[in-house]
């Protein structure tokens, strides 16, 4: 972890199997709040459906002159004195691998958020599926489950993951094809280089990606004043500080330059990046993320409307 994943506050470490209950019990609170989220921006996301060729019906229109005779639906066509076509859904599901970190960092709640980054990155991921699902999108979990494309996506993306091994590393994009889009969410605390590891093989094979920086108020606002005692979650390293106030102004120019480091090396890459508090509403990272995904970003989005 780099040094500035070090000014965290104590987290109690926690083995892997009492880690993996824990997620466990979490998830049928982060899938009904998914749900709830998700329906609050479920109005602006239109997917990608058009008529084309496909099985799935999509509407009935007027005959038009000139159409093939073999394309006329001669039951609706008998209620009235029009003739009517019925048109199919053109098929063009996209595969979304959603991906959200399990390390112990994820785990810190400040006396300024409402919930920890884990529980909101959790939503966010089921929430993401939702929507996704809604749309007739595949979504899967690198190492978690496979694509499917069913309107249950987020349920049993929650049900795999609580089944699944903990996976403290970033995914391996690997064997994801070079078509599908891919979103992580974290705190991306690692360093810069472990990152580009992930996603630079990636992005060099045409992955679309998107990068959800998930923070806590407390570490962007360091609000910490006499001594105090930091420790790593992940190492368990300590450091203390006799008058924390004055480390703040260094501190917080060293996570801003953290951050403007991971975001131009993302968007270098092609990928987009976004940053979201979790004392903000968890709908204003998944109305972004949705931006970015329909290909309108969310600056774009304001303009239009």
């Amino acid at each position: 972890m780099a040094p500035i994943g070090q000014l965290t506050q104590p987290t109690k470490r926690l083995d892997a199997l009492a880690r993996a209950r824990q997620r466990a019990a979490l998830l049928p609170d982060c899938l009904a709040e998914a749900r709830r989220v998700a329906n609050t921006v479920i109005a602006g996301w239109h997917g990608r459906r058009k008529r084309g060729i496909g099985e799935t019906f999509w509407q009935f229109r007027p005959y038009v002159e000139g159409e093939s005779l073999s394309r006329i639906d001669w039951r609706r066509s008998a209620r009235d004195d029009h003739l009517y076509v019925r048109d199919r859904e053109w098929e063009a599901a996209h595969t979304i691998w959603l991906w959200a970190d399990q390390s112990p960092s994820m785990l810190y709640k400040s006396g300024l958020a409402p919930v920890s980054k884990e529980s909101r990155g959790l939503v966010l991921m089921l929430a993401l599926a939702e929507i996704l699902a809604r749309s007739g999108e595949r979504v899967g979990c690198p190492g978690v489950m496979e694509p499917v494309s069913s309107r249950n996506a987020a349920e049993r993306l929650a049900l795999a993951l609580a089944h699944a091994p903990l996976q403290t590393a970033f995914p391996d994009l690997g064997r994801i094809g070079r078509m599908s889009d891919v979103v992580l969410i974290g705190d991306f605390l690692d360093a810069d280089e472990t990152l580009e590891n992930c996603i630079g093989p990636a992005a060099r094979r045409g992955i679309h990606g998107h990068i959800i920086e998930i923070s806590d108020p407390s570490e962007e606002s360091f609000p910490y004043t006499g001594r105090t005692e930091f420790r790593d979650p992940e190492t368990g390293r300590k450091l203390v500080a006799g008058r924390a106030e004055t480390v703040a102004a260094d501190y917080r120019q060293a996570w801003l330059a953290r951050r403007d480091a991971l975001a131009e090396g993302v968007r270098r890459r092609g990928w987009s990046f976004l940053t979201h508090r979790t004392d903000r509403l968890a709908s204003e990272a998944l109305a972004a993320a949705h931006g970015h995904l329909s290909g309108i970003p969310a600056a774009r989005k304001a303009e239009q409307s």
